[in-house]
């Protein structure tokens, strides 16, 4: 009995050992994965903006930015969110294809280029809102919360009476790290969607091709009680590997439109480049 004893505390000896080398492991394993880099920051620094550049190596599995306590927290996802709408929009039949036009009603709006039909593809590079909450309604909050969970796409609050704004207002959140997360699942083809849906996707998402990349993604800008956020999210696929990015911003002092929305996609590449990505 006592020789039985004995055994059973080495064995549990052994085992609280074991375990604790495989948590140290497993922490070790995940800072690998998270890398900071200092370049990053002094671009940010250096273009009057506050904010995190989020890279992910798709072939080592590894995430670099200059903040990941900043890629981890969730803001509005604004026109990021069209990449779901799309998609759940497809899925559904609100939208029949890749040739549907959104019609001009006539009236004025934010952006000259909302003031025509615009096909999809169209629709989605200028980002039309109006077009998009079109689409919003037409899906409904039920079927777009299913969609939504089924897509596990941030932490979205989504009703009958915020329908056709939920993205842009409220307390519907997104983080950099959960908007890789999920276009990592869309770009290795793990979304519950159709091929069909695949493949439209790609397409109105592109950005730029070229010899040596193919650039797609899609901004988003939100104004949240005079606070503006920015976003530039998406892919660039090489031959040999597949990095995609999240980038979120803000203004540090008085908001410039037009300064501003260029500096999503500006400092997304510069921080392509200083990982020699570009």
């Amino acid at each position: 009995m006592r020789i039985t004893s004995i055994a059973v505390f080495l064995i549990l000896f052994i085992s609280c050992k074991e375990n604790k080398g495989t948590n140290t492991l497993n922490k070790e394993q995940a800072v690998n994965k998270h890398i900071i880099k200092p370049e990053f920051q002094s671009i940010i620094d250096s273009s009057d903006v506050k904010g995190s550049i989020l890279i992910y190596d798709l072939n080592k599995d590894i995430y670099y930015s200059n903040d990941f306590e900043w890629a981890n927290n969730g803001n509005l996802p604004a026109s990021t969110f069209k990449i779901a709408n799309s998609i759940i929009g497809l899925e559904t039949g609100v939208i029949e294809n890749d040739s549907v036009i959104f019609k001009w009603d006539g009236e004025k709006k934010w952006l000259k280029n909302w003031e025509q039909d615009l096909i999809l593809r169209d629709a989605f590079q200028f980002s039309c809102v109006h077009c998009y909450q079109e689409v919003a309604r037409k899906i409904g909050s039920k079927r777009m919360n299913d969609y939504v969970s089924k897509l596990n796409y941030g932490n979205l609050e989504i009703d009958s009476t915020n329908i056709d704004k939920f993205w842009l207002e409220g307390e519907s959140r997104i983080s950099q790290k959960q908007q890789i997360e999920f276009l990592k699942r869309f770009y290795n083809f793990e979304l519950p969607i159709s091929k069909r849906t695949e493949r439209i996707m790609r397409n109105i998402m592109l950005i730029e091709e070229t010899d040596q990349y193919i650039l797609s993604g899609k901004s988003g800008l939100s104004n949240n009680n005079g606070e503006y956020n920015g976003w530039f999210v998406g892919f660039v696929e090489l031959k040999n590997n597949t990095y995609l990015f999240a980038t979120n911003l803000e203004p540090k002092n008085e908001f410039d439109f037009d300064s501003f929305i260029k500096k999503r996609l500006d400092l997304t590449l510069l921080g392509l480049r200083k990982l020699n990505v570009l």
